[in-house]
């Protein structure tokens, strides 16, 4: 089996190289973490490289890169925050349209990004769709300062 698998790192390697790219192969193993919030799983992957290097993200209920680490301890800190969160998230009516719309953002990213690769788009679209960005990050900001923090222990990353 490790033979096959070298051989295949192998032919991608030698692939990739031809199209112009530096390819660095990593050892590492992959931990895949689920825990089951009332009816919502969530779900981590983290990889730990060769220099002690751990990358976590979340992938369920939504994807979510969530950064690299220098240490175990800092990756199981933030899973347990993040896990504590949804938790507490669980208890509100309305955690299901939550999840709903965070799934609906990443649809909307991947199409995004499809019709950005694969179109020709023009200025006025691109724009249009960069004004309704914006009135959604101000519907973001006026929900937050109206809103009741329920989460303490630590302070949030993007607001």
């Amino acid at each position: 089996m490790r033979k096959l698998m070298n051989a295949e790192l192998m032919e991608h390697d030698i692939k990739l190289r031809q199209m112009g790219a530096d390819v660095y192969v990593i050892n590492s193993k992959m931990c895949f973490v689920v825990f089951l919030v009332g009816s919502t799983e969530i779900a981590y992957v983290y990889n730990v490289n060769k220099k002690g290097r751990y990358f976590l993200e979340r992938i369920k209920p939504y994807p979510l890169a969530l950064r690299e680490f220098e240490r175990e301890e800092d990756v199981i800190e933030i899973i347990e925050i993040d896990l504590e969160q949804f938790k507490n998230a669980s208890n509100s009516h309305n955690i299901e349209t939550f999840i709903e719309i965070n799934q609906n953002f990443n649809l909307s990213l991947r199409k995004f990004e499809d019709l950005f690769l694969y179109f020709n788009v023009p200025k006025e679209t691109a724009e249009a769709i960069k004004s309704k960005l914006g009135e959604i990050d101000q519907i973001i900001e006026t929900a937050k300062t109206s809103s009741d923090r329920i989460y303490f222990k630590k302070n949030p990353d993007n607001l």
